[in-house]
């Protein structure tokens, strides 16, 4: 690339398919979460579910998806809050919001690597405390929250 003013730069730049996030909210308001590790920082987060999208694959499809393999729920009423890129200094991830309520529970389908993931529920004002004192650090998690918060929490 060439900036404007004619010096050369190098740019990385991670071509990614996106993703799927879903704030999972049950009927008494409670919010689940999956505790999962993260092999790049050696850690276990607290975070939304979320994943990959499939080549070609509907966002809302895949938010879906992740929700059962992730929390064993599913839902017939998921609504677009809105999408967020993560990295865009070199990546080119983009990841869909959605909101799941009318969730009803049932068996897991994890895949490979998901199988020691742990599922918890939080009010809304445990997550905004654990998201204060940096207990949740998961961006995606984080902005999920702040999109839930702000168009339907009020």
């Amino acid at each position: 690339m060439t900036y404007d003013s004619g010096n050369g730069g190098r740019r990385e730049v991670v071509i990614h398919n996106g993703g799927a996030v879903v704030v999972p909210v049950k009927d008494d308001g409670k919010i689940i979460l999956v505790k999962q590790f993260r092999y790049p920082l050696q850690e276990f987060l607290y975070e939304l579910p979320a994943g990959k999208l499939d080549e070609g694959e509907d966002p809302q499809s895949c938010a879906a998806r992740e929700l059962k393999e992730e929390t064993g729920y599913s839902s017939n009423q998921l609504e677009m809050l809105g999408s967020i890129y993560t990295t865009p200094g070199f990546c080119t991830e983009e990841l869909f919001l959605f909101l799941a309520r009318n969730l009803e529970s049932g068996g897991f389908n994890r895949e490979e690597g998901e199988h020691g993931m742990e599922v918890f529920e939080f009010s809304l004002e445990q997550i905004k405390e654990m998201i204060t004192s940096g207990e949740i650090k998961d961006a995606k998690t984080i902005c999920g929250i702040n999109y839930y918060t702000n168009l339907v929490a009020g």
